[in-house]
């Protein structure tokens, strides 16, 4: 009998690709199409024959052209859906392009046009609508083209405004037609525009605290994106976690301070993604895990199927080494001598009280031997690239 492979993904790992992504045709600025443009149900079936694939999400204009007649558009939407039957794959996410067609160059919500930012909403209430015929519960906003090369062109305090206003009219609509959507915002702080409005999770994170209906609203953290901004990518999905608010993630890879490279997840910076994971596992994030990614240029159809499957292997292989990590023993000894306890201290800060404040205030601290306590950090980090290598 042949020996299971333990790295194998399931369904059951919510392991998400887009139409866009195994099905880009490896174009770039400077070159044209290196593989031929599959149709979305194609796509559907070349993410068939990857096993552990639980679904795959779309923007509109991914699934039907922004021109399509209605006849053409049902005709896709019919061999969509029966490829979707054929390999069992689901569609949990959907979005809209509000990036590509020259009617956006300035903006979708934030446009200083009027017509076209509501023209942009009446886009994304239909994609809403497409959306839901496919069942998805989450809805992406990317905001692509909503920011500025010159500040001469854009208010930037109105342009926030214009984005509050949009996102609440589409709370309400959702809520109105009863689709269920939990929105996720999507940051990123520059290209294609010059500077891009809402550059970073945290400043969705604040944005959604003032929207009518921020019960609904996350974040959908991309690792690029943040690498982009000389981020640490961890740092920004804990915020999201501790607030609550990861309704999705993309997951994918990126030199620093570079271009949008999305490359295949964990390619570049193994260290990044194992405590990413590691910070997934440990706070039993159960959501949406979607590659924003796409194969290299040079790669055919057989090789973008190698990509997809590298893709969720190197998640699995890195939730192996996390469950690891929290099982090794000398790991746990370092951390248990790294992070000290004392009840008596942590009642006094962890609220407050008159009685508490008058009591942290007469209490004496020996400074001096607080410090010289020992961290061994060297030791333990060095511990994790020895688990990482396999040493």
């Amino acid at each position: 009998m042949a020996k299971s492979d333990p790295f194998a993904p399931k369904p059951a790992d919510k392991f998400t690709f887009g139409l866009w992504t195994v099905g880009n045709p490896g174009a770039d600025p400077f070159g044209g199409p290196t593989r031929e443009k599959l149709e979305p149900a194609k796509i559907v079936e070349l993410l068939g024959d990857v096993p552990g694939v639980h679904g795959v999400n779309f923007h509109d204009n991914d699934l039907i052209p922004i021109d399509a007649t209605d006849a053409e558009a049902n005709q896709i939407k019919k061999d969509f859906r029966k490829a979707l039957k054929r390999t069992g794959l689901k569609v949990p996410m959907a979005t809209t392009d509000l990036f590509r067609d020259p009617v956006f160059k300035d903006g979708a919500f934030t446009s200083n046009d009027a017509e076209i930012r509501a023209y942009a909403v009446q886009k994304v209430m239909r994609a809403m609508e497409l959306g839901a015929e496919f069942g998805a519960k989450t809805y992406v906003f990317w905001g692509g083209r909503e920011g500025a090369e010159s500040d001469a062109t854009k208010d930037p305090v109105v342009a926030i405004k214009r984005m509050r206003e949009a996102i609440d009219f589409l709370c309400q609509y959702s809520i109105d037609r009863k689709f269920g959507y939990r929105f996720a915002f999507e940051a990123k702080p520059n290209e294609p525009r010059g500077h891009i409005y809402n550059a970073v999770t945290g400043s969705y994170l604040a944005f959604i605290q003032t929207l009518k209906h921020p019960e609904m609203c996350g974040v959908n953290p991309e690792m690029a994106h943040e690498h982009m901004a000389g981020l640490n990518f961890v740092h920004q999905v804990a915020a999201a976690l501790e607030a609550g608010k990861l309704f999705h993630i993309d997951l994918n890879d990126q030199e620093f301070g570079r271009f949008d490279q999305d490359y295949r997840f964990g390619s570049i910076s193994y260290k990044h993604s194992f405590f990413l994971v590691k910070l997934l596992v440990d706070y039993k994030y159960d959501g949406l895990k979607h590659f924003d990614s796409h194969a290299f240029r040079q790669s055919n159809y057989d090789d973008v199927k190698a990509f997809a499957r590298g893709s969720m292997r190197t998640y699995k292989i890195l939730e192996h080494k996390v469950k690891q990590f929290n099982k090794d023993k000398d790991i746990q000894k370092l951390l248990r001598q790294i992070n000290r306890k004392s009840k008596a201290a942590e009642q006094l800060v962890s609220k407050y009280s008159k009685s508490n404040a008058n009591a942290l205030l007469e209490r004496e601290f020996d400074r001096k031997k607080l410090a010289e306590r020992p961290l061994p950090y060297e030791e333990l980090d060095q511990r994790v690239f020895d688990l990482m290598m396999g040493v």
